[in-house]
């Protein structure tokens, strides 16, 4: 789904709660997953104002799991490691968002060039 609002992060969460809550995740799990979905489109609209959030159920040996690829044609992030930082911000915010998302999920991968954009994707396995 294109990411480019308030409103488009809002459905992003939405939609994503949802399929977390089709594949038997937790109430509080789904909560979490929509958490990180919510940051990740968020970071979309602060820095490149308009990218797509994917999300889709997966299958891995003997568990079910939910992915999500967020990913824009922005500025792209300079420095990863400096970003993946607790409390660094270079927004003003207090730099909660990519940290968080990395804890709240399981599996975190990202992918930045300088003016070409960012991919993240993230994996929760249910338990």
């Amino acid at each position: 789904m294109t990411i480019s609002s308030d409103q488009d992060i809002v459905l992003a969460r939405q939609k994503g709660r949802s399929l977390a809550l089709e594949l038997g995740f937790s109430s509080g799990d789904a909560t979490l997953i929509a958490t990180a979905i919510s940051e990740l489109a968020r970071n979309i609209v602060s820095y490149a104002i308009k990218g797509e959030v994917a999300l889709k159920g997966i299958q891995g040996s003997n568990r079910v799991g939910i992915l999500v690829i967020a990913s824009d044609n922005g500025p792209g992030i300079p420095d990863i490691r400096q970003a993946l930082r607790d409390g660094f911000s270079t927004s003003g915010s207090l730099g909660l968002g990519l940290p968080g998302v990395r804890r709240l999920m399981d599996e975190f991968e990202i992918v930045s060039k300088p003016g070409q954009g960012t991919t993240i994707g993230v994996k929760k396995w249910r338990p």
